[in-house]
């Protein structure tokens, strides 16, 4: 097998697995041969070996498979003696793609789209990235999928390097933490690790949940923690969900991390996404100054795809990439038709009586008080909120909504949602609330 072709190889396992898998177990992989069907890659480690065997090795033997090598199965070699990886610079720096995960430089925070359900989480980044005292410590960003919680951290790092060049930032994943503890116990280098991650200005962990279940590195991640705390150093964390939510993290570093300020990127409004798209049409109509996009196309998509904003982007630059091809301008026909399958995927699957059920189970009240005559509060506010997903999270028109509810008017279920969409910006309980229902019906 060609360099060319295990090039090849590598690119698409980034796609397949992600940044964070891929620069933690694919790049430590050196491939040496293919014989008999027998690919042969050396690695630092037996237990990256056996690691990546064990996690990825159908996926790699599927895309070497699939870029025309006959592959059977795989084997990983570890030298006798594990190849000595050179010393982390613990120097005060900027930074630097060997002091953790790369960077992305397109997420910066003038490339992030402000809006109602994301204010507090940037206006809290933009706090922690001017720099100077710790005003609150730690910063725990949470969210869904692409909710923009990675943008985040990457634009802090972006403008502390700006700002504060002299500061030793490392940003990295939670896999890649754990990934770095337990190569460090393997080859007895502990000490190294301590002094990396103890001697930082700045600690930014994305993806804290994966540490959930791993006792050992939950105890390192402690004491470190704990150490740049009290020396007054910046620790900013992300999650996809808050951290009392998270399984089998200890209750002790549960307590950490909730003693700082904790900030949830709710899923995205139509404005926002909206706002969203727009940016990018600023971005790709220089790209292709020659492409028309009618009225009405953004708005489409706006609607549509409500749920991840990753696919509402990658949805636009096919889009833009199609009608560039076929030299045609962007119509609302031309959109349905190359984005077929993201829109089928998108469709909302949740039904009406699913949301009654579940708002009903949450607030612990009967089916039948929540969409019946009654008034009174208890009932009332559970059936404006069932009322606001139902609005958000299905097709269905206002006086079909109304129907479901007991036969009430369109005119109740509008006032039912407007006073819902004012009241989570007040009542962070209410918004709380939401989020879990509404990661309940989309699981």
């Amino acid at each position: 097998m060609t360099n060319d072709i295990w090039a090849n190889v590598l690119s698409a396992l980034k796609g397949a697995l992600g940044t964070n898998s891929y620069s933690s177990w694919i790049e430590p992989l050196e491939f040496t041969q293919l014989s008999d069907g027998v690919a042969v890659f050396d690695v630092p480690t037996n237990f990256i070996g056996n690691y990546v065997s064990q996690n990825f090795g159908d996926q790699i033997i599927y895309h070497m498979t699939k870029a025309g090598e006959d592959v059977q199965r795989l084997q990983f070699r570890a030298p006798s003696q594990a190849r000595a990886a050179p010393k982390p610079k613990i120097s005060k720096r900027p930074v630097e793609p060997d002091s953790g995960a790369p960077l992305d430089r397109r997420f910066t925070f003038d490339t992030f789209v402000v809006g109602k359900p994301n204010e507090l989480a940037h206006a809290a980044a933009r706090r922690v990235a001017e720099g100077g005292p710790v005003t609150f410590n730690p910063l725990f960003l949470y969210g869904g999928v692409g909710l923009g919680k990675t943008h985040l951290m990457h634009a802090i790092a972006h403008e502390l390097k700006e700002r504060s060049p002299e500061l030793s930032v490392l940003y990295l994943s939670a896999e890649q933490f754990m990934y770095r503890f337990i190569t460090a116990l393997r080859e007895r280098k502990m000490m190294d690790f301590k002094q990396l991650f103890r001697s930082v200005d700045v600690l930014m962990v994305d993806d804290v949940q994966f540490i959930g279940g791993k006792d050992s590195t939950q105890e390192e991640f402690f004491h470190t923690f704990n150490t740049l705390v009290d020396g007054q150093k910046q620790i900013i964390i992300s999650a996809d969900r808050a951290p009392g939510e998270i399984k089998d993290l200890e209750e002790r570093i549960k307590s950490r991390l909730q003693c700082g300020l904790v900030v949830d990127l709710h899923p995205t409004d139509y404005e926002l996404r909206l706002g969203i798209l727009q940016s990018k049409v600023d971005v790709y109509s220089a790209q292709y100054p020659e492409l028309e996009i009618a009225d009405g196309v953004l708005e489409f998509l706006a609607h549509r795809i409500s749920t991840n904003v990753r696919v509402l982007e990658g949805a636009l630059t096919r889009l833009f990439a199609f009608a560039s091809l076929v030299g045609r301008e962007i119509t609302l026909d031309l959109t349905q038709d190359c984005l077929s399958d993201v829109l089928k995927a998108s469709d909302r699957k949740v039904t009406v009586e699913e949301i009654q059920r579940k708002v009903s189970e949450h607030y612990n009240i009967r089916l039948s008080d929540m969409i019946g005559p009654r008034r009174v509060r208890n009932y009332a506010r559970p059936r404006q909120i069932a009322m606001y997903l139902a609005k958000q999270m299905t097709s269905r028109s206002l006086p079909e909504i109304g129907r479901r509810f007991g036969g009430r008017d369109h005119t109740t279920v509008m006032h039912g949602v407007k006073r819902i969409e004012e009241l989570k910006a007040l009542d962070s309980q209410i918004a709380d609330d939401l989020e879990l229902l509404r990661r309940a019906l989309q699981e």
